[in-house]
């Protein structure tokens, strides 16, 4: 054991909680959103950003989130799933899209982000919804 009371063989869940979306990023660099000639489709959202780390990295990761249930959404749950992340905590909502985000490094340095969200779905997620056997498991949570 490591002395975080964390396996040292890394075999510990680590379940990332929040956000998943379709990031929308410049073909060319270093311009603004508005000055962009065209948009390429990633996968996006801080806490998937970290399960999918995990698991490439060689450790058991989960995601708990809502997408919508829509093309985008299906294709993050399939994106995590070819990573090895457990989408036992993953949930489609019916009624809201999944979030959208373009997202450019202008020439400046400065990120410029422009969210869509209406509200999106990763927002609508209850504690009614979540599922506590799969916290109850974890290790370590990353909100």
């Amino acid at each position: 054991m490591a002395n975080n009371g964390v396996p040292a063989t890394g075999k510990g869940l680590i379940v990332s909680f929040g956000e998943m979306l379709i990031d929308f990023v410049p073909t060319e660099s270093g311009v603004s959103l508005a000055e962009a000639p065209g948009f390429l489709k990633a996968p996006g959202g801080a806490p998937a950003n970290v399960a999918i780390a995990v698991a490439r990295l060689g450790g058991k990761a989960a995601f708990v989130g809502k997408l919508g249930d829509d093309e985008f959404g299906h294709m993050l749950a399939g994106i995590l799933k070819q990573y090895g992340v457990t989408g036992e905590g993953i949930l489609f909502d019916q009624g809201a899209r999944t979030a959208l985000a373009f997202v450019t490094l202008r020439a400046d340095g400065e990120r410029e982000f422009m969210f869509y969200r209406n509200p999106s779905a990763d927002m609508l997620l209850r504690p009614d919804e979540l599922n506590f056997e799969l916290i109850k498991s974890v290790r370590f949570l990353c909100l």
